[in-house]
């Protein structure tokens, strides 16, 4: 038998959040934690040893590993009330995924330097990085996080300056140094976060699936 928590009010109506509604939550921030580890770690290899193939080759391909399946964990359990937006990110997710496993077949040095030495690359890969963002945008507009506010300009900022080369070198690490320790801030933060807020009001979830069902059944 499923236990229901409190009884709140929505903009439409009652609704109760559920021990399923709560690892939803769970497995949410749990990949986001994930993602932000193996991309903090792969930044702090880079920064600390980038001239140490043996470090980069062995690790790189497999913590961006990891934090692609984290990210994608993470949109496909996060809440956001905008259906069409939520299938964007997806989507992106998955073009930057493919677009990974198309980079490691096709060039013969590790993913991570791969990409970093082939801009264009980045074309496809960054998709996923537009995902990334996307998760971080969702979060400033409802909880108006300090770190995300500079997150979201950051990742498109360094992603797209590298594929048109006008960053300096010095920059690019500064950059990828903040992503990093920004990064790490967040995912500590939503552990420590309530988790009815990032639930949201579920009202909202079950009107606008009302109102699609009513449009499908009239057209």
């Amino acid at each position: 038998m499923e236990i229901t928590s409190e009884v709140y009010q929505g903009q439409f109506g009652e609704f109760t959040i559920t021990k399923n509604d709560r690892l939803g939550v769970i497995v949410y921030r749990s990949a986001l934690a994930i993602a932000s580890l193996c991309f903090s770690v792969g930044a702090i290899l880079v920064l600390l040893q980038p001239n140490n193939p043996e470090i980069l080759n062995n690790w790189l391909t497999w913590l961006y590993i990891g934090f692609s399946i984290g990210l994608g964990v993470a949109l496909w359990t996060i809440h956001i009330y905008l259906e069409l937006l939520h299938r964007v990110l997806q989507i992106f997710w998955a073009i930057g995924a493919i677009a990974s496993v198309g980079v490691a077949l096709y060039f013969p040095e590790p993913l991570a330097i791969a990409i970093y030495n082939n801009p264009i690359a980045l074309i496809g890969v960054g998709f996923s990085f537009a995902a990334l963002t996307g998760i971080f945008f969702k979060e400033t507009f409802c909880f108006n996080r300090f770190e995300t506010k500079f997150l979201v300009p950051l990742l498109p900022l360094l992603i797209l300056g590298h594929l048109v080369n006008i960053l300096p070198v010095a920059i690019e690490r500064g950059l990828l140094g903040a992503w990093a320790v920004l990064f790490v801030i967040f995912a500590i933060r939503k552990v420590t976060q309530e988790i009815p807020p990032d639930i949201g009001d579920k009202s909202v979830f079950a009107y606008l699936k009302a109102e699609k069902l009513s449009k499908q059944q009239a057209a």
